[in-house]
């Protein structure tokens, strides 16, 4: 249960995610769980957010940190275009053949959260040994179309490096909300974490009693 004493864990170093956990005002407690994010042949989005949110989750339940978390919360988030899995550029010549593929054309963001308690976040299954059990996993996901950028637009944003540590090579918080003509889904699942769906998770498995939190501080 998540409570003053017993902090949602964030297995996450997304600056991000972090702050809109403490926005909506959880009780939070940051520590990275580090896991190998490459892509595998033949694998799809689904599979790829299915593995790499599941290995999150295990190294996150090891971390020291986890000791006395109410639960554990990791997400990763990836850019879909078409077939192709967008993920974080390698550097500024990457960002920008990116940007240039999004130009004019619609994508969609996923994000796939897990939460785990305390108790179980370290249970195997026969499927996938040493990955952790998840008391809920879900994929969220927004359509976002960028407006036609020109060469101009697309070398300047890149050039500012706000992209080079975002899938998709844009922040749509942040510059990169030039390029974004329009949304259809969450907001906050495009900056990385959707808001909304982990607050109805983490009340459906019980372990946050009640929402907001300051209610019953206040009380």
């Amino acid at each position: 249960m998540i409570d003053d004493s017993h902090p949602l864990l964030l297995g996450s170093g997304s600056p991000r995610r972090r702050e809109i956990l403490t926005t909506l005002g959880l009780p939070l407690r940051v520590a990275a769980a580090e896991v190998d994010e490459a892509g595998r042949a033949g694998e799809d989005a689904a599979a790829y957010l299915e593995r790499v949110t599941l290995a999150k989750l295990a190294a996150a339940r090891r971390l020291r940190q986890a000791a006395g978390a109410g639960a554990i919360l990791v997400a990763d988030t990836s850019v879909i275009l078409g077939d192709s899995i967008l993920g974080k550029p390698r550097d500024d010549v990457d960002a920008r053949a990116m940007l240039r593929a999004l130009s004019g054309r619609e994508h969609q963001v996923w994000t796939r959260f897990a939460i785990a308690g305390g108790d179980r976040a370290n249970v195997a299954t026969a499927s996938a040994p040493g990955l952790a059990v998840a008391l809920h996993a879900e994929t969220v996901v927004t359509r976002v179309r960028f407006r036609e950028l020109d060469d101009g637009e697309v070398a300047s944003y890149a050039a500012t490096g706000e992209g080079l540590d975002k899938a998709g090579a844009y922040a749509i918080q942040g510059i990169g909300a030039f390029a974004v003509a329009r949304i259809d889904g969450s907001y906050s699942n495009v900056v990385g974490l959707p808001a909304c769906e982990v607050v109805a998770a983490l009340r459906a498995t019980g372990l946050l009693a009640r929402f907001p939190l300051s209610l019953a501080r206040s009380s």
